[in-house]
């Protein structure tokens, strides 16, 4: 099967390019042609976002997450997507929360399916843990990485940590931008770090944690259940749905799904927690087995 990735920059690192570029690679391992710039007719076109281009019959779009945040206009920057979401032969959320939301908004596609992001369990499994001497300190190590934003919640990820971790424990911040910074001799802010570097990171952290509110389904969290950390995340959103059953679930506020101010997101009480019991993959090749499917269908 021919297919062609559109609206994708396999260059980038960002969430969605960066999960492009993993399913890319494993749907070639698998037998099927990627084209980013088609030049011969395609079976199927997998569009990220939004369809940008037709270069096939039928249409399958992937779907990031919508709009809804108060403090942007959020019905302009959502009409690019309702469009594509209306002229796709198929939708493929990410979670289901992605799917409910979207479809409040959006109302129902012609046909859809969720599928979880996956990472390559293989290449985490060959990455070492990283042996930074400054880590060597502590006790345990716990990590937490994001581009922050306040819905991020870095500031609750530090706290978190402060309360619930052992007093010989240290926590490593990665990511660009922190919008919360504090000196402390346990809280060690890292700055961006590669893929790999991260993957290192994740594999010496005994706990990863990702408070942020109304996610729809981060990568860092799938990187971090890969290489081996107990995950603890907020309830709100789809990133329970990834976490893993073993997960500790933060109670967040239940949302009707009407738009708010996503940068002011409501307070946590940490000791209000739960099991997650949610069973889900995280493995790139079984997300890729069901794209191919959803795109073979769709062709």
């Amino acid at each position: 099967m021919r297919v062609f990735f559109d609206n994708v920059d396999l260059n980038s690192n960002s969430g969605p390019n960066s999960f492009g570029r993993r399913l890319c690679v494993e749907l070639q391992q698998m037998g099927h042609v990627i084209a980013v710039t088609p030049t011969d007719p395609c079976d199927a076109q997998l569009s990220f976002i939004r369809t940008t281009r037709k270069e096939a019959r039928r249409i399958a779009l992937r779907l990031d997450g919508i709009y809804f945040n108060t403090r942007q206009d959020w019905l302009d920057m959502n009409r690019p997507l309702s469009r594509s979401h209306e002229e796709a032969d198929v939708v493929i959320y990410q979670s289901n929360f992605n799917k409910r939301l979207t479809e409040k908004y959006f109302g129902q596609a012609r046909s859809s399916v969720v599928i979880n992001n996956g990472t390559c369990l293989d290449t985490v499994s060959k990455i070492h843990p990283s042996q930074h001497h400054s880590l060597d300190k502590f006790s345990e190590v716990w990590s937490c990485s994001s581009m922050w934003r306040p819905h991020k919640r870095l500031r609750d990820n530090v706290n978190y940590f402060l309360e619930q971790a052992p007093q010989s424990a240290g926590l490593v911040v990665a990511g660009s931008n922190p919008d919360y910074v504090i000196q402390h001799p346990r809280v060690v802010y890292a700055g961006q770090q590669t893929w790999q570097d991260c993957i290192a990171l994740y594999k010496r952290s005994n706990v990863f944690l990702h408070l942020a509110f109304l996610d729809h389904c981060p990568n860092v969290v799938v990187d971090a259940r890969a290489s081996g950390c107990r995950l603890v995340v907020a309830s709100s959103g789809g990133t329970r749905e990834i976490a893993g059953p073993d997960a500790s679930v933060v109670e967040d506020m239940e949302w009707d799904m009407s738009p708010l101010d996503l940068y002011d997101p409501p307070a946590l009480t940490f000791c209000n927690a739960s099991r997650n019991g949610i069973e889900s993959s995280v493995d790139i090749r079984r997300a890729a087995a069901k794209y191919a499917e959803t795109l073979e269908l769709s062709s």
